[in-house]
């Protein structure tokens, strides 16, 4: 097993006036998040959200935090999120084992001491998508099964922007510390998320796109200040972090899904600032 934390500062909106093209990528893109066999993570200061991914293959993997984070555990201070995107895997925590097929989500709250994560077949592991925010309180651990999301369906054909918003860590539904996390899903012959854009300026946000509708599919994603848009060009299983004060959209050559994660002041998913389309540069 390898691991990897890569370490993000944040920015100012100043900060990425000119920066290049490369320069964008490398600060605000996370390019690989799952390598079989072996835990990949980011440490973004914006809200110091933790995410990445854990790819068990032949051995159960365990995120060990404790020297990086001044902590005795990875979880002492902090909840977690998880959303499996790949084959079927397991999921044990402080001894219990919870079974984790495609979609399967789950919440494990501040203070469990171990989660090993394991795959049923090697050959078709298990990818856990893992999202950790600081956390003041303890709140129950949670299986969230995909059937069970709230549902949110929204947009339509002729924005070409039909999706469905499946929450699975959501304030109307279950109590965290701050952590908010869904699945959206794009309709085919759709390809827009989030237009008209919006800023969180409460909450920053990072974004996993994943489930492309063909090989060769790229998303474009917006970013930056709403009359200084920048953008990032997006492959398969690539994450990026979107600041509070920055928008974010983005518009794919085919359909695809993203998993979204959220952190910061409040709870309130509504809770954001609309950006008019004539004021969008």
């Amino acid at each position: 097993m390898s691991f990897s934390m890569k370490t993000n500062y944040t920015h100012s909106p100043k900060d990425i006036e000119h920066y290049s093209t490369d320069e964008l990528r490398d600060q605000f893109l996370m390019e690989k998040l799952f390598a079989p066999g072996d835990i990949l993570l980011t440490y973004t200061y914006n809200d110091r959200m933790i995410f990445g991914g854990v790819t068990p293959t032949d051995s159960p993997l365990e995120i060990k935090l404790d020297k990086e984070l001044g902590v005795e555990y990875f979880l002492q201070r902090r909840e977690l999120g998880v959303i499996n995107i790949g084959g079927k895997g397991s999921m044990t925590i402080d001894g219990k084992k919870e079974e984790m097929v495609k979609h399967d989500g789950y919440y494990v709250g501040m203070g469990v001491e171990h989660v090993v994560f394991e795959s049923d077949d090697a050959a078709d592991p298990a990818k856990f998508y893992v999202v950790s925010t600081p956390a003041h309180k303890t709140y129950p651990n949670k299986k969230l099964p995909f059937e069970n999301a709230l549902k949110m369906p929204i947009g339509d054909q002729e924005h070409m922007n039909k999706r469905t918003i499946c929450k699975y860590i959501d304030a109307s539904q279950m109590d965290t510390c701050q952590l908010q996390m869904g699945y959206t899903i794009l309709e085919p012959g759709s390809s827009w998320n989030t237009m008209p854009a919006h800023t969180h300026a409460r909450r920053m946000e990072v974004y996993l796109y994943i489930e492309f509708g063909a090989p060769d599919t790229r998303v474009f994603h917006f970013m930056g200040k709403p009359d200084e848009s920048n953008h990032i060009v997006m492959s398969q299983e690539q994450a990026v972090i979107n600041p509070s004060w920055s928008i974010h959209c983005g518009v794919g050559t085919t359909n695809y899904a993203f998993i979204w994660a959220m952190c910061g002041e409040n709870q309130t998913y509504d809770d954001m600032d609309a950006v008019a389309m004539d004021e969008l540069r």
